[in-house]
This record gives C-alpha cells, structure tokens and sequence, in this order.
C-alpha cells in the first residue's frame, strides 16, 4: 500500500506544474510555491481602501507594498496613507506599517492574514489631537484593513491531485522568494 503511494506521489510530482514542488525524500510531502509577485498582485487587488474615523478623519489606505519576512515567517507590508476631514487643517499623508502571520483557510482555499502586529502608524504635520485619535484607531484600522485579508487563494487544480492522495494545505513558510505551503494528511472536519 505504501509503494503505491509513493508511485502516486512521484506521478503527481512528476506532472506538478503550476508550483508543485516536491520537498526532499526524507519529508516525502509535496509542496506548492506562491511568488512574491503573485503575492503582491494578489493584495493590489483589494487597493485602495478608504475608513471614516469618527466623522472627524477620512483615511485612504493605498496599495501596500509588501516584504517578506523569513526569519519571522511573516509578512510585512507598508502602506501610504491620506488623511483628509474635518478635524484637519489640510490633508496629510503618511505611512502605516503591520507584519502578520498567515493560515490556510478550507473553506475558501484561501491564504490569510492574522495576528497583526501594528509597527507604526505616521503621519506628517498633524495638530496633537487627531494624531492621537490615530494612534487609538490604529491597531484597530490594521484589524479591519489586513485581518483575515486573503494574500493568496488557490485553485481547485492547484489541490486536484493533493484532494485525491488525502492531503491538503499545512505549513506556510516564508521565504526569501515568497510562500511554500507544504500539504499534509486532510483532517476530518
């Protein structure tokens, strides 16, 4: 039973493709690979976004750019953003930085962003008042902006021949190219 497994798993590598990628023999798990292109395509879609705080500021936030983090296995991004309302003399721009790890989501075979961590938030020439409320709405902008933001969906071919061995997205690892979401045995759900 074993044997044919691993003639199944050799074909699969063999016509991969789009990604697959075997990892060595000793893991004997394949793996499909997101660049960092794909990855970056992928957010610009969603670009850009725009949140009233309070009815004092209108926030803009612009297509990210995204970095990869290896060392952390997480991704980063930093965005331009312009502030413009009532509670500003004139418009201001500045610069939002978050990094946040990523999961695999089955029911949309989508990979997602979470557990944000806010790095910064500037913006130029604000008065002390509404750079507070900025600093208070924050983490919770980064919530609503990147929370659970999908960096990446895959296709039902991407997992055609992974859903017939039994096995689906696991680890996500990032590298220094992009993502490499290695397949494991499916759970029972």
């Amino acid at each position: 039973m074993k044997h044919k497994w691993l003639l199944t798993l050799a074909a699969w590598v063999a016509l991969g493709g789009a990604g697959l990628q075997a990892l060595p023999a000793a893991h004997a798990q394949p793996s499909y690979t997101v660049s960092a292109q794909q990855l970056q395509e992928a957010v610009a879609q969603r670009f850009p976004m725009h949140y009233p705080v309070s009815g004092l500021l209108d926030l803009t936030l612009q297509t990210p750019r995204l970095r990869l983090i290896p060392a952390l296995n997480r991704l980063g991004t930093e965005m331009v953003i312009d502030a413009t309302g009532p509670a500003l003399a004139r418009s201001s721009t500045g610069t939002f930085d978050v990094d946040f790890a990523l999961r695999y989501e089955a029911s949309d075979q989508s990979i997602r962003a979470y557990q944000l961590r806010v790095n910064s938030l500037r913006l130029s020439g604000l008065p002390p008042g509404p750079s507070a409320l900025l600093e208070a709405y924050g983490p919770s902008i980064a919530g609503q902006t990147l929370q659970e933001v999908v960096v990446h969906r895959l296709k039902p071919q991407d997992l055609m021949v992974a859903d017939g061995l039994g096995l689906e997205p696991g680890t996500i690892t990032v590298t220094a190219k992009g993502l490499v979401i290695g397949f494991v045995t499916k759970q029972l759900h």
